[in-house]
């Protein structure tokens, strides 16, 4: 087979398994999207209209405004993240579906880029409700906040491959506490999504625009507000680097844990 025709079989292969997920999802999708879309919105609501009261204006833009843009980036995160970690870790290691998978000529890398596929998706449906529940509350600049949706789900494939390489490493679900609590509610507090970062030292800005949440919220904000976009190159590459690199590394992680 030549290269384009190795292509197209790692992705129909990769789009299989999504397409397993999906329908498999579809039969308890109420309450998943409950769950993904119940969090968010409350934060949305609750420190929008009651914190908001108090804020007032942040960086020209009602509080409310300021937050939506970084509730909507948090909510990829966690539907990538929740789906990469603890759903992944029930097929590899409980239900043992991957090894399942494994027994026919789909191979480790094609598992990890359908489940990173299937898990960006999650964070591009629960993204796709929560702005159309902004869009309601008028706090959508104009129609440019439509390419949030593809923000959502790099975003999405950004933190799936991360909560993957976590998962290549848990040996129980006790352990994904120490990633959530050591890495991902930090930079959910830190990185633009309740206050601006020009309040914090400037090593800490530093460290926090090495983090991936940082550019999604960078490319939102602009998009939902009717902001000047910057830096697109680059905060489009930050967050496709560190998915390459997670992904990449979690294949190798997983092959040697599954094949022995």
């Amino acid at each position: 087979m030549n290269k384009l025709s190795l292509a197209r079989l790692f992705l129909s292969r990769s789009i299989a398994i999504w397409s397993r997920n999906i329908r498999v999802w579809g039969k308890l999708a109420g309450p998943s999207l409950m769950g993904n879309f119940g969090e968010p919105l409350l934060y949305l609501l609750v420190l929008g209209y009651g914190l908001g009261q108090f804020v007032g204006e942040v960086e020209g833009l009602s509080y409310m405004a300021f937050l939506a843009s970084g509730v909507i980036c948090t909510s990829a995160v966690n539907s990538a993240s929740f789906e990469g970690m603890y759903s992944a870790y029930t097929r590899m290691d409980v239900q043992q579906t991957w090894l399942g998978m494994l027994s026919t000529p789909i191979g480790v890398a094609e598992v990890v880029f359908g489940e990173v596929l299937w898990a960006a998706t999650k964070s591009l449906i629960s993204v796709s409700a929560i702005l159309l529940v902004a869009s309601g509350l008028g706090l959508v600049g104009d129609a440019w906040a439509l390419f949030v949706l593809p923000v959502a789900f790099l975003t999405g494939l950004c933190f799936s491959s991360l909560a993957l390489l976590v998962t290549s490493f848990a040996r129980g679900y006790d352990f994904f506490l120490y990633y959530t609590t050591l890495f991902i509610t930090p930079m959910v507090l830190l990185s633009g999504v309740f206050f601006p970062i020009a309040s914090l030292p400037d090593f800490v800005q530093s460290l926090i625009k090495v983090l991936p949440l940082y550019h999604a919220i960078s490319l939102v904000r602009p998009l939902m507000t009717g902001g000047e976009l910057t830096f697109v190159l680059l905060h489009v590459s930050v967050l496709l680097l560190f998915g390459l690199l997670a992904a990449t590394l979690a294949t190798h992680r997983i092959k040697k844990r599954l094949i022995k």
